[in-house]
C-alpha cells in the first residue's frame, strides 16, 4: 500500500514539472538577430528577398500590442476554437501577413476549403517567411509553423492536404491580419 502511494505521488510530481515546463513552450531557441525575408507588395507581387532585422519585444509589450486573443495564440502557442476564426470561410483575393510584425506569410491562391475549422493553405507565400518546428508532445508528432521574423505561433502543418504537395497549413486567423489585393 506505501508502495503504491509513492509511486502515485512520483507520478504526479513528474507529471507537473512536465506540464510546467510543456506551458513555459519547453527549451528556448535562440533565434538571429537578423533574417532573410522574401517581400511582398500589397498586390501580392514579390519585391526581392532581403536580411532584415529581427523582430524581438518582451512579453510584457506584446500584450499591450496585440488583442488579447492574438497575443495568446502568438505568443503563447494557444489555438483558437475550431470554426471561430474570421478566415475560415474566407476567400477574397489578397495576403496574409503576421498579425505581430507585418510579414506577408500566405496567398490566397493557396487557400482552400480544408473542412476542419482553420484557415487552410497548401503552402506559404515564401518558404523564407515561416520556420517548421517539429516536436513530439504527449505521443503525437507535430510540426508547428512560426513566422520567422517575429517568432509568432501561427499554427501547424499536416500532411492530409490536397494533391500535389498533399499539405495543409492549419492557421488560426487571429495569428493573421488579411489585405486585400491593391490591383490599381
Amino acid at each position: 500500500m506505501m508502495y503504491e502511494r509513492r509511486v502515485f505521488l512520483a507520478l504526479i510530481g513528474v507529471g507537473t514539472s512536465g506540464y510546467v515546463w510543456w506551458s513555459r513552450g519547453g527549451p528556448k531557441v535562440t533565434l538571429p538577430p537578423r533574417v532573410r525575408i522574401a517581400g511582398f507588395d500589397d498586390s501580392g507581387r514579390p519585391t526581392g528577398v532581403a536580411e532584415v532585422d529581427a523582430v524581438r519585444r518582451p512579453e510584457a509589450e506584446w500584450a499591450k500590442l496585440l488583442p488579447a486573443d492574438s497575443f495568446s495564440v502568438t505568443r503563447r502557442g494557444d489555438t483558437e476554437f475550431m470554426g471561430t476564426g474570421q478566415y475560415d470561410k474566407f476567400y477574397e483575393e489578397g495576403l496574409y501577413r503576421c498579425i505581430c510584425c507585418g510579414t506577408a506569410l500566405f496567398s490566397s491562391k493557396a487557400k482552400y476549403a480544408s473542412g476542419t475549422g482553420w484557415p487552410s493553405f497548401t503552402e506559404p507565400i515564401a518558404r523564407e517567411n515561416v520556420r517548421e518546428t517539429v516536436s513530439a508532445q504527449f505521443g503525437m508528432r507535430e510540426t508547428e509553423v512560426k513566422c520567422r521574423r517575429c517568432d509568432a505561433h501561427l499554427g501547424h502543418v499536416f500532411d492530409d492536404g490536397p494533391p500535389p504537395g498533399g499539405l495543409r497549413y492549419c492557421m488560426n486567423s487571429v495569428a493573421l491580419r488579411f489585405v486585400a489585393h491593391n490591383l490599381t
